[in-house]
Parts: structure tokens; sequence; C-alpha cells
């Protein structure tokens, strides 16, 4: 039977972490997510879990750790943001190419400099191509039930690829939101036990973890990789099916909300949905046929199902919470448009970068996105393609005038 609570997003994974009770919690604190090994401490104080509690000097450290535990077979976590993100980055793709199906709760804070402690997806995006699966959340409620779907995805035996369970820093790390929570013994029934084939220790076959691999053999490992990304789509609905039937709430690849008859669309990640939405319902009631696409899985990127739900739309703007640094827009713009790029008739679309280190997304900034979605249907131009929103100067064009004056896109 399920059970209603308040808690924080940080609260509710490390309730999550205590119903699943890890062999191996690597930790190493860092804004926004200590809040994370802080709450499993206490639960290790308490004898809740037997889960061994490792205090390292760093987070190249902590996800060292959970690559040797991972290693000799047992259930690995951290948790960990931005700074901390990058500091682990040489050995993300260590995790990757050894196959090991470690998870990492990102509670995601830009990065440096000039120093931050605020949200963007720029950790998190800056290891995209690092060979980990990547969920997101909008709310608590999704940060809590795409932990709990994690371990399932990662270990399905022909994936094996870590995972990074990403929530907005603060925005929902911190906040506190009413939350369906389910019992202990059905989480441990729908996780399941991990029973890796092959581990170091315990198996009676050797096993070589992270050999030098010469050039014979590296790219078909590489290659070996590759396809367990690409099963790790499947292993993602499978996964997300069955919790569905177990506990009532579904989760896709992606959420479609209004998109039916949605003639101007938003693509978007993580808490800005909710205030997307909240547009969208306004907008609705005065005619126009808006709609929203939250991306939940990042990492495999969902490219036919995402060319599918835009292939009826006219105009899409995609925001990015992050900034690509290529020149012509962020990194969600660059999977959006490629998806979209066999479509027989292509919807127009633009990028918007946003809310970089923690700047304000209001209803009212959403509003003026659509509106100007409306202005390219009009006019058939879709004027800059690439623009950061909310700035203080108009050097990005005629968008970022009507934000910084408050006037409608003209």
């Amino acid at each position: 039977m399920s059970i209603r609570e308040r808690l924080s997003g940080n609260e509710a994974v490390a309730y999550a972490m205590r119903q699943i009770n890890p062999d191996v919690f690597a930790a190493f604190p860092i804004t926004p997510s200590t809040e994370i090994p802080q709450y499993f401490a206490q639960y290790v104080a308490d004898g809740l879990v037997d889960t061994e509690y490792v205090t390292v000097e760093s987070e190249h450290s902590s996800m060292s750790t959970c690559i040797g535990a991972a290693a000799a077979g047992a259930r690995a976590v951290t948790a960990t943001s931005s700074a901390g993100l990058a500091f682990m980055y040489e050995v993300l793709y260590v995790a990757a190419s050894s196959r090991l199906p470690i998870t990492l709760a990102c509670v995601n804070r830009t990065l440096t400099g000039p120093i931050n402690i605020n949200n963007d997806h720029s950790d998190s995006m800056g290891a995209r191509d690092t060979g980990w699966i990547q969920l997101y959340a909008e709310n608590n409620q999704e940060a809590y039930d795409n932990y709990l779907q994690a371990m399932r995805i990662s270990e399905t035996p022909d994936v094996r690829l870590p995972i990074m369970v990403c929530q907005d820093g603060f925005i929902t790390s911190h906040a506190v939101e009413n939350i369906t929570l389910e019992e202990d013994a059905a989480v441990k029934a729908f996780v399941r036990e991990y029973c890796p084939e092959h581990a170091l220790i315990g198996r009676d076959h050797p096993l070589a973890v992270g050999p030098y691999d010469t050039c014979p053999y590296c790219m078909e490992h590489k290659v070996q990789q590759a396809e367990a990304m690409k099963n790790a789509k499947r292993a993602v609905k499978e996964v997300g099916e069955d919790f569905a039937r177990t506990f009532g709430r579904k989760y896709g690849f992606f959420e479609e909300y209004q998109m039916e008859d949605a003639e101007l669309a938003l693509v978007l990640i993580g808490s800005t949905a909710g205030t997307a939405k909240a547009c969208v319902n306004e907008l609705r009631k005065q005619g126009v046929k808006a709609g929203l696409i939250k991306i939940r899985m990042f990492r495999p990127f969902p490219m036919e199902e995402i060319a599918e739900a835009l292939s009826r739309v006219k105009a899409v703007a995609v925001m990015d919470k992050s900034e690509g640094y290529s020149g012509c827009g962020g990194p969600l713009f660059a999977e959006v448009r490629s998806a979209c790029y066999d479509l027989p008739e292509r919807p127009k679309m633009i990028d918007v970068v946003y809310g970089l280190a923690g700047r304000d997304c209001a209803v009212s900034d959403i509003r003026r996105v659509y509106q100007y979605l409306e202005k390219i249907v009009e006019t058939g131009e879709t004027g800059p393609l690439y623009i950061h929103m909310g700035q203080r100067s108009s050097e990005a064009g005629p968008l970022n005038d009507a934000w910084n004056s408050g006037k409608e896109v003209q």
C-alpha cells in the first residue's frame, strides 16, 4: 500500500536508497547533493541498512570506489553535483567501458567558473557522451520513481551500463513536495536482487576488469558498448511498463503534454516543465494550440520517437538549460534538430538557451517563447536560431529585446 509523505528531492532519493539497501555507498559531499549521503549516513548509523558506507577524499575516489565494488559484484551507488561530477570525468568512462551498472544520483548544478551553486544542466550535459544512461526528473516524485527504476535498467544483462539519475539542484533537491512512497517490501520485490553473471569475487570464471585493450580488440569493445546503449532504450521502456503495472505511475522516454493537436511546441528537460505546463494551460484557454515535450531519457536519445511526436507541429522551441559553446546552440537542440532532419515536413525550429546558473524562468517568459513561435508561423521566418533568454543585453536579437523590456514579442 502506498504511503503519502512530504519530502525534498534529496530525501526522496536517500529514502529510495534505504529501501534498496545497496552494498556500497561511496560518499564525498558537494552542494546541493550533500544531503543525500547525509541522510543515508543516518540510516547506516541507525542500523536500517547494512551498506558499506565509504567516506573518501574526493569525487574521483568516490567513483573509483564504486568501480571496484561493482567489479566485485556489489551494488554500488554515489551522489554528486557540478564540479564533483567533473572531477569524476576520467573514471566515468572507465565505469561505462567496463560495463559496470553503478547508480549515480546527480543533483544538477552549474559548472564553474565563475563559481555558482545554482541549477543548470551543464554538469550532466558535459558528461553526456561518457557512456552513461541518463534519466531526468521534473519533480520530487519523479526523482524517487526514477531511482527505483534505475538499477533494473542498468543491470539488464544485455545493457550493464552505469546510470545517472538527475534532478534540478535546490529546485527539486531541497524543495519539499507531497510525494507517494512505496512500501519497503514492494520496492525490494520490484528492484530485485543483483546477481551478475561475472564478477571478481565469488565466481568460478576468471575475469579481467579494466585491462589494456590493444588495437585489434578495442574497437570491438567500443561497438559492444554502443550496442548496449541501444539495448538500454528497450530496457527503459520495459522497466517503465513494469513500474506502471506495479505502482500505477507511468513513465516513458518523454512526456507529451497537450501534444495531440499542438501546432506550437516546446522541448525541454527538468523542473521547468512545471512552469511550461502552467503556461500551456493558460494558452489553451485562449485557443492557442500549444504543447510540450518533457524529455525524461536523454541517453540513449529517443530519436525516432521525438521525430514522430514533432512531425505534425508547425514551430518548435528547444529550451536548453545548458550552454553547448558550439556557436550554434545547446546539446538538446543538436539532438532534437538532428532527430527531425529526415521528416518529410520539418517544423521550424529554434534553440532558446535559458536558466544558466539559476537565472529565473517564469510563466511569462515561457509565454513569450510561444508568442515568438506564433510569429514564426505567421511570417514563415525563424529569425535567429540560437537565442539566450533573459540576459541583460540585447545582443542576441529581438526575442531578447522583448524579454528585457517586458513587452510582447513584435
